[in-house]
C-alpha cells in the first residue's frame, strides 16, 4: 500500500499530519508491519513539554526489537495517546489513525517541507 500523499515523513518511519499549526505525529503502516506485534509505546514527553525537530519523543517496542521514535518538528507537545498504553496494537491495526503517537503545536511550519513527500518515502521503502 503506498504511503498518503497528504503526510510528510521521516527516513526513521514516523508520518507527520499538519492541521492548523498542530502536527500529529506517528509510525507508517510499513513500519508497524515490520516491527509486527507492538507490545509497547513508551513515551518520553507530556503535555507541555518542548521538543526539538528531529528531538526523541519515546520508544516503541514489539515482539522483534524496540526502535527510538522521532519528530520532524520542533514545538509544544498538546497530547499524547494514552489508549497506546492500554492498546499498543491499534499501532499495528490502524496507524494513520487510532495509532497515532503524539501532537505538537508547532510554530515552524516550514520545517515539514524538510521531511520526504510520499512519493521521495515510498520510494525509499519500496511501496
Amino acid at each position: 500500500m503506498p504511503p498518503p500523499t497528504n503526510l510528510r515523513y521521516l527516513p526513521t518511519h514516523e508520518w507527520h499530519r499538519l492541521d492548523g499549526d498542530v502536527v500529529t505525529i506517528g509510525i507508517t503502516q510499513f513500519a508497524a508491519d515490520e516491527l509486527t506485534d507492538i507490545t509497547y509505546v513508551d513515551f518520553k514527553v507530556k503535555p507541555g513539554d518542548k521538543l526539538s525537530a528531529n528531538g526523541r519523543f519515546g520508544e516503541i517496542e514489539s515482539v522483534k526489537t524496540t526502535s527510538d521514535l522521532y519528530s520532524g518538528v520542533g514545538g509544544t507537545v498538546t497530547e499524547v495517546n494514552g489508549e497506546l498504553s492500554k492498546n499498543p496494537g491499534l499501532v499495528n491495526s490502524n496507524p494513520f489513525d487510532k495509532g497515532w503517537m503524539i501532537k505538537v503545536r508547532t510554530n515552524d511550519r516550514g520545517s515539514l517541507d524538510k521531511l520526504l513527500s510520499a512519493d521521495e518515502y515510498g520510494r525509499k521503502t519500496g511501496h
